[in-house]
């Protein structure tokens, strides 16, 4: 459907506005001076089918006047609007005269989304042109808390990936440790105490073999008196056999020389048992690190697939469309880097897409538009068989519907 007829009274600016379009042609203009109404014109079409609220629209009746209606033409509905200071009301009736009950529920039907002017969107910033695009796609996730995980998940993985760095640096200064460092200290005062020990018991074991000489040599005197000391041979010979059997069991000493070399090396094995020590904790520390990272990695991987995954599933008023962070993009490239022409192909792409129904389109500062562009813009709504209502600053343009104090000249 298009606009056949519009007639605008006392709305906003306009105080009696009459347009019927050429049945053949697609390009409404609506000229005039600032401050004439010619806006007024176009914004009473979206009024017409959605009505105006306080926000947007605080005064929708003209200064002086009462009361202000619209009504709106197609091949097959009439649409009248009209204000008064209580509200407004809404009368929907078919082409053969019958009413529709639920008025605004039938427009909402046929009506898509008559606020995307392609040439506004076109001179948009990238954050405005995202912030536009998001509401018009349904989107299965929120971009504003992703990107905000994302980026929470990103700083936090830089702290770790900063502390994995300082951990590898502490690591290299320690170099490599010779093989065989204990696992814990030697203990100097127990190696004394060997020492002092195996020193005790070496002095008894010569004590014992001085003992036995002695008794050898006894037995050579004795033995010049065997005949007299008998008995005291016998005595003797039991005191040398249990001699003899105390040294048979006498264990197997350690080396001196050994312990008096570990004592003299135990500060040294010491400081490198410490540093082996120090150098697994913070060896266990750097793999934990890592470990983090690597799950915050994975984290943001995740993030990502999510974002894909959803891009991949909503649907976009036009192919080829989608979004970063910062901005639109188009093919895979930043919107804005593509050319005029382009851009305002496909913005004019996206407003049919998303007025399948209605088919209308608005733009307002019609004069930012250069004859390839406006033709550009002609030629695709003659393609698709839409209605451009044009507003235009200037009150010579030809073929236009000049307004001048809010009525057609």
């Amino acid at each position: 459907m298009k606009v056949i007829s519009l007639t605008t009274t006392n709305y906003k600016r306009a105080k009696h506005v009459e347009i019927k379009p050429d049945p053949d042609g697609n390009l409404v203009i609506v000229a005039g001076k600032n401050g004439q109404g010619k806006s007024s014109v176009l914004d009473s079409i979206a009024a017409a089918l959605g009505g105006a609220n306080s926000k947007t629209t605080p005064k929708p009746i003209r200064d002086g006047e009462d009361r202000a209606e619209i009504v709106l033409e197609t091949e097959e509905l009439t649409v009248t609007r009209v204000f008064t200071p209580s509200g407004s009301r809404l009368t929907l009736t078919s082409k053969d005269g019958a009413k529709y009950p639920k008025a605004q529920a039938k427009l909402d039907e046929l009506v898509g989304n008559l606020s995307m002017d392609p040439l506004a969107f076109t001179l948009l910033d990238d954050k405005k042109q995202l912030a536009q695009l998001l509401d018009l796609v349904d989107l299965p996730f929120d971009p504003e808390l992703l990107e905000e995980e994302r980026k929470a998940v990103f700083d936090e993985r830089t702290t770790v990936n900063r502390r994995v760095k300082e951990f590898e640096s502490a690591l290299a200064q320690f170099g490599e440790l010779p093989e065989g460092v204990p696992a814990n200290e030697v203990s100097v005062s127990e190696l004394l105490g060997e020492y002092h020990k195996v020193q005790e018991l070496s002095k008894n074991q010569e004590d014992a073999r001085d003992d036995l000489q002695g008794a050898k040599d006894y037995l050579g005197q004795i033995e010049q008196q065997i005949a007299k000391l008998q008995r005291d041979r016998e005595v003797t010979m039991r005191d040398i056999a249990s001699a003899e059997e105390a040294i048979a069991n006498f264990p197997k000493l350690p080396d001196l020389t050994e312990i008096q070399s570990q004592i003299d090396g135990a500060e040294n094995t010491n400081r490198l048992v410490r540093k082996a020590k120090e150098r697994g904790a913070l060896s266990f520390q750097h793999e934990a690190a890592k470990g983090q990272a690597n799950a915050l990695t994975a984290k943001l991987d995740q993030i990502a697939k999510t974002k894909a995954d959803g891009l991949a599933s909503a649907q976009f008023p036009v192919d080829g469309l989608g979004f970063t962070e910062d901005g639109v993009t188009y093919q895979g490239v930043p919107f804005k880097q593509a050319s005029s022409a382009e851009q305002i192909r496909v913005s004019m792409a996206m407003a049919i897409a998303l007025n399948p129904k209605l088919k209308v389109i608005r733009i307002q500062d019609g004069s930012l538009l250069d004859s390839d562009s406006l033709a550009l813009i002609e030629d695709t709504a003659q393609e698709h068989g839409y209605q451009i209502w044009l507003e235009v600053v200037g009150d010579d343009i030809e073929d236009a519907y000049t307004i001048i104090d809010g009525e057609v000249a």
